[in-house]
């Protein structure tokens, strides 16, 4: 099979998404996972003695994927336009005659088909799961770390005001968490069996049809819906959605890292290895490699939610078309999200942070970056009004005649009557003003270790 898209590819596959999802959420696994769906139909069946407990484990026995013709089974599909019509045929041979005749009972395609995706969903995010705390724990770890560590912080761009790297950390972290929390909120609404039969109503097992669903749920260890969601789709749109929001929540960390690596800049690096984010012309470079492939694939992800979304609106009792769209959407947009969940720990768990450089960054405007902490101070003793004029006249000297803030306040009638040379220096530095950030930082830590 040629690969289209990167994401599946034997090369560029690496850069995108993972193997790990990829065996959980691809093509082989939905095959396997609808083989589980017959397989635990038949058994649960069997347990109703609906069908005969000899049957079932035929059955059993023979949903493995190593027994199917898939090269036939995509003839199959390809001419009824779907999997389990040429599944169903394959396992009823394989499980005999008499066994076979019992396969896929009072079932219809979808029954399976979304059956199967649940299941694929329930290992994917517990994948996802397991990686975001592992992300979480990484953040935490460097915003105790670096809780001290003065930086300036930026707003348009353009220092504003001293925080800390730690603060930083926790911003970036906070988020993830409320992902976490987001994701066990979603999963008892999505983790259900779809068990309908042909239009929703189970007709074709009688009167029996709610306890199949029920004790098909037991067996597949799912909850049973309060009915049919076959052409009700938001809980899969949800899944999609909450992959939206947490590749956008690794966005911001991302690009946070891609700027402070700037040349300009170079605070904060992602890991370094020899060649990693090199140049084919220019040996000095190292290029923000996990931050752009987080990013990349977010907008990957952001680009599917749509398709999702617009899936829901599944006509009638069977819908015609918008269902079908989904396969091109949700595996993609799972492999995507894992795949930047891992650049980003990558980020995480490496960084380099350059504290010097920092600090020279701090100081490299000669205090202004205090200026509010200043007239907040001064305000105080003469008013707001006059405390903003002689501040800002105060930045404009520093700017015009390149001098440090501290001595063109001293300057000032205004300051000078005001402040004294022990208080304006207090003022000016940054340590001093770093406002709750300590606070903020044990907080959002104390979320995670709840």
């Amino acid at each position: 099979m040629l690969s289209v898209n990167p994401a599946d590819g034997s090369v560029l596959s690496v850069l995108y998404g993972t193997d790990a999802m990829r065996a959980v959420i691809g093509e082989r696994a939905f095959i396997g996972q609808m083989l589980a769906v017959e397989a635990a139909l038949a058994r649960a069946q069997a347990r109703l003695g609906i069908i005969p407990g000899e049957a079932a484990a035929a059955i059993t026995e023979a949903a493995a994927i190593e027994k199917l013709d898939l090269p036939a089974l995509a003839r199959a599909t390809r001419n009824t336009g779907y999997p389990v019509v040429g599944l169903v045929k394959q396992l009823s041979s394989l499980a005999g005659t008499e066994a076979g005749r019992w396969t896929h009972w009072g079932a219809t395609t979808q029954d399976i088909m979304d059956t199967a995706l649940v299941l694929q969903l329930r290992e994917a995010f517990a994948l996802l799961g397991s990686d975001l705390d592992r992300l979480c724990h990484a953040l935490a770890r460097q915003a105790r770390e670096h809780r001290g560590l003065v930086m300036a912080g930026r707003t348009h761009l353009q220092h504003a005001l001293p925080v800390t790297f730690g603060y930083k950390c926790a911003v970036w972290l906070s988020p993830l968490i409320t992902m976490r929390e987001r994701l066990e909120q979603m999963l008892p609404r999505l983790l259900k069996v779809q068990f309908g039969g042909a239009a929703g109503t189970l007709a074709s097992l009688g009167g029996r049809g709610l306890e199949v669903a029920e004790e098909l749920a037991r067996e597949l260890e799912l909850a049973a819906p309060d009915a049919p969601w076959h052409v009700a789709r938001d809980t899969v749109a949800e899944a999609v959605c909450f992959l939206g929001l947490l590749t956008g929540a690794l966005s911001k960390l991302a690009t946070d890292v891609m700027l402070l690596m700037q040349t300009e800049v170079a605070e904060v690096f992602e890991p370094h290895a020899p060649g990693r984010g090199g140049s084919s012309t220019m040996p000095q470079k190292r290029n923000p490699i996990a931050c752009e492939y987080v990013l990349a694939q977010t907008r990957g992800v952001h680009a599917l939610v749509p398709q999702m979304l617009a899936a829901m609106a599944a006509d009638q009792e069977r819908g015609t078309g918008p269902w079908q769209a989904e396969p091109l959407a949700l595996p993609q947009a799972f492999t995507l999200a894992h795949g930047a969940l891992i650049q980003a720990i990558v980020i995480a768990e490496g960084l380099v942070v350059d504290g010097a450089r920092m600090r020279r960054n701090l100081d490299a405007s000669g205090g202004l970056i205090m200026a509010e902490a200043v007239m907040m101070a001064l305000a105080g003793i003469v008013g707001r009004g006059a405390a903003h004029e002689a501040v800002n006249q105060a930045c404009d000297a520093a700017l015009t005649e390149a001098i440090p803030l501290a001595e063109a306040l001293r300057r000032d009638a205004c300051t000078r009557a005001a402040l004294d040379d022990e208080a304006i220096a207090r003022l000016t530095d940054p340590a001093n003003y770093l406002g709750m950030t300590e606070a903020f930082i044990d907080r959002v830590v104390a979320r995670l270790e709840a």
